[in-house]
């Protein structure tokens, strides 16, 4: 039954893992303006839609998603946030009169003053505020939005690289590294609230700090943050192929605290298309890469991503991308096919016609590509059968000696599951357990 004397929130978040941190710091704020976080949207009193605008898809799915809630609860007030807030926010409060309000991403401090006003309004509220001094930011969190046992870290915010298709500059802006104090105390504070599993998060890891003085800080940040007492891996979530630091291989090494888990979205092998992406690599500079850390960390799990349907794409382009991924076996690999966004380098490179017209033959290459990395994840998976693994449970299988966890090399949300069958096991803990068999992208283990 629903407490009259509290006012309940509920939080939609939708994209990337840099979203769900801003969702989790909009609701410590909150919390503590007296808002009571509710899973139920049905009983909120106001409702945040934290979308995404990357791709098309993505801002199809945040309007959707936002009327799905208007339709629900009616009497909510409802705002939207996020990236399509902060990229469209203008267009947004003229054409979206159904919400209450509108509010960027940029100074997340300001959500409680734009509460406050939204409740005496009777009009779509605008606000996207430009970001604050960077020792004025607050990334305090109470609430994870993760599964227990496992955290996102965000290092910095923006990016500098200006990939031709990518509009995150745009949004976040240009590269803006936290302060290293504010991101150890954060650190510590998640390793003080038995998070097993710290993912550290930005456009692109090793870009810490470049914006300060052109060199890169992260090897130092990664080394302060393992010294940080604590039962706790750091997992890496996005390098940028065309920057990766090769002392890092030499760290990991060394340092049991870091996973050997390598995000590196290379997004094509075609040089024809990697330079109008505004990437430096072709197939055997990124296929060097990999071999380089295979041959540094036997063990390493490679996780990439490729693009299908940029300007110009042509059956070889992909063929030799096809290629590219059969021959460098990655042990998980995204998709998606390219969105025309407004603003970038490529935005200038096709018509709507053209690009419509090439992005369904892209669909139809990108689910040959993916049953390939299927195939290959599935026959690598293969080799963990019969070892023993550390699993952090995630979630229990109600009525059944069962749950669901992720080893090492399984990041969450984007790669496979561990079903593990045992007693006695407790989400946010960590258990050795023994690999039995491989189900598709998935593993199957029994608790030692």
């Amino acid at each position: 039954m629903k407490n009259s004397d509290c006012r309940h929130l509920y939080i939609e978040n939708l994209g990337c893992a840099k979203n769900q941190v801003d969702a989790e710091v909009m609701a410590k704020i909150l919390s503590s303006d007296g808002w009571v976080l509710t899973d139920d949207a049905a009983e909120a009193d106001l409702i945040l839609v934290n979308t995404c605008g990357f791709i098309e898809s993505a801002r199809e799915e945040s309007i959707n998603t936002f009327f799905e809630l208007r339709d629900l609860n009616p009497k909510a007030k409802v705002i939207v946030t996020g990236c399509l807030s902060q990229r469209y926010g203008k267009e947004l409060s003229e054409q979206l009169p159904e919400a209450d309000g509108i509010f960027g991403n940029r100074d997340l401090s300001q959500i409680s003053d734009f509460v406050k006003h939204l409740e005496g309004s009777r009009q779509t509220e605008l606000l996207v505020p430009e970001y604050p001094d960077p020792d004025a930011e607050s990334y305090q969190r109470d609430r994870l939005f993760n599964f227990p046992g496992s955290a996102y870290l965000k290092i910095s915010e923006g990016c500098n690289h200006r990939c031709g298709f990518c509009a995150i500059p745009i949004i976040r802006g240009p590269l803006r590294s936290r302060p290293k104090a504010a991101i150890l105390d954060e650190a510590r504070t998640l390793a003080g609230r038995n998070i097993k599993e710290i993912n550290l998060i930005a456009q692109d890891l090793a870009a810490y700090g470049t914006d300060w003085d052109g060199k890169s800080h992260f090897l130092e940040l990664l080394s302060d943050i393992t010294a940080i007492e604590g039962d706790f891996k750091v997992r890496l979530l996005y390098i940028h192929p065309d920057a990766f630091p090769f002392e890092l291989l030499d760290m990991i090494k060394t340092n049991g605290k870091i996973l050997p888990y390598f995000d590196i979205p290379i997004q094509h092998a075609s040089v024809k298309l990697l330079r109008p992406m505004k990437r430096m690599g072709d197939a055997k500079t990124y296929s060097d890469l990999v071999a380089k850390i295979r041959e540094a960390l036997p063990e390493s799990v490679i996780r990439t991503t490729i693009m299908l349907g940029f300007p110009g794409e042509e059956e070889s382009d992909f063929e030799e991308v096809y290629d590219f991924v059969k021959k460098n076996r990655f042990n998980w690999m995204g998709s998606f096919v390219y969105s025309l966004e407004e603003g970038t380098y490529a935005y200038g490179l096709t018509d709507e016609e053209t690009h419509k017209a090439l992005s369904k033959v892209a669909a139809k290459r990108q689910k040959k590509l993916q049953k390939l990395q299927e195939r290959i994840s599935s026959e690598i998976l293969a080799s963990f059968v019969g070892k023993e693994y550390d699993v952090l449970i995630e979630e229990l299988i109600q009525g059944e000696d069962l749950a669901i966890g992720r080893f090492w090399g399984q990041a969450p949300e984007v790669d496979g599951l561990t079903v593990v069958m045992g007693r006695d096991m407790v989400p946010g803990n960590v258990y050795r357990c023994g690999i039995t068999k491989v189900n598709g992208i998935d593993l199957e283990a029994v608790k030692l």
